[in-house]
């Protein structure tokens, strides 16, 4: 396992992050039993991961409250927590400034720690990242005074809203969606490695896309259920390239990772996993080079053939 800088005051944390939306109750995913989500982090521990995305949303509160079972007894300086603000426990969005502490105490109580090393916005709506015009980032820095917070940020979408985030608060950290069809993000990793932002990649795998398990004839439910079929077709069509790109010798969830990886403004990169199997099936991924000119490829892709088809996510 490799290991990036992140924050100011934190140790370095792992290339490979657990995110932790599976491990939570009804999340739309397989639900896990508390015995299985214990076990997924602690063989994610022993694996070497020590970064762990969460947010009180994930499974309303369940997901933190596993974690903080999990990781009882841990060494709290070993590993490095994320969570989130403005989507709740109880399953609403709440965006207001004065609901910050509160729900972060919430975060605090469920997850058994006396802090997080970092708190993100969670897909705010664009009006309030202008850190001149909003009294959320006051109160944040109030926060990492009193120590109940190292570091906060936000998770966004596109360059555009990265760089005017970064350019008016004192953010350190941004959870940004970046994957093979999503590469808008990194017109903004310049300005994070300028301004020592931290770039977690969210959504590795295009919910699934970039694994290699879905084709034009797969069918969704729940969350997935957003594509239409015109929607399936394309992405379909688009996966067919990536996989004559990359060739039959390296799986398409290998580059995917190794992809979101080969950037040195990305600190972590966080896929989901449902399974221990899964879990060291990513791990294993990144342990092994692509060919430096595949990323390059893979880049113009994007450019020729993917950025002006404006894929719904």
């Amino acid at each position: 396992m490799r290991y990036n800088s992140y924050i100011k005051n934190a140790i370095p944390i792992s290339e490979i992050g657990l995110g932790a939306w599976q491990l939570g109750i009804n999340s739309g995913w397989k639900n896990l039993s508390e015995s299985e989500a214990i076990n997924m982090v602690h063989t994610a521990l022993d694996s070497g991961i020590n970064f762990i995305d969460t947010a009180p949303n994930y499974g309303n509160g369940t997901s933190e409250t596993r974690l903080g079972k999990a990781l009882a007894g841990v060494d709290r300086s070993s590993f490095v927590i994320n969570t989130k603000f403005g989507h709740t426990d109880t399953g609403v969005t709440n965006y207001d400034a004065s609901y910050i502490r509160e729900s972060l105490e919430g975060s605090l109580k469920r997850l058994r720690t006396d802090y997080v090393d970092s708190i993100i916005i969670h897909s705010p709506p664009f009006e309030y990242l202008d850190g001149n015009k909003n009294d959320h980032y006051e109160i944040l820095e109030k926060l990492k005074d009193e120590g109940k917070i190292k570091a906060y940020g936000a998770s966004l979408d596109t360059a555009e809203e990265m760089k005017l985030f970064m350019e008016t608060t004192g953010c350190e950290v941004i959870e940004a969606f970046f994957n093979i069809l999503y590469q808008d993000a990194v017109n903004a990793f310049d300005m994070a490695l300028e301004k020592e932002v931290g770039i977690i990649a969210k959504i590795p795998f295009d919910s699934g896309w970039l694994t290699g398990k879905y084709d034009e004839d797969s069918t969704f439910e729940g969350i997935r259920s957003r594509w239409s079929k015109d929607d399936i077709k394309t992405r379909a069509k688009l996966v067919q390239r990536i996989q004559q790109i990359i060739g039959d010798e390296l799986s398409i969830a290998q580059v995917a990772l190794s992809c979101c990886l080969a950037f040195d403004a990305v600190s972590t990169v966080i896929p989901g996993n449902t399974s221990i199997d899964q879990l060291n099936r990513n791990i294993e991924s990144v342990s092994k080079p692509i060919p430096s000119n595949l990323v390059s490829e893979l880049r113009e892709f994007y450019s020729a053939e993917v950025r002006d088809l404006n894929l719904p996510w």
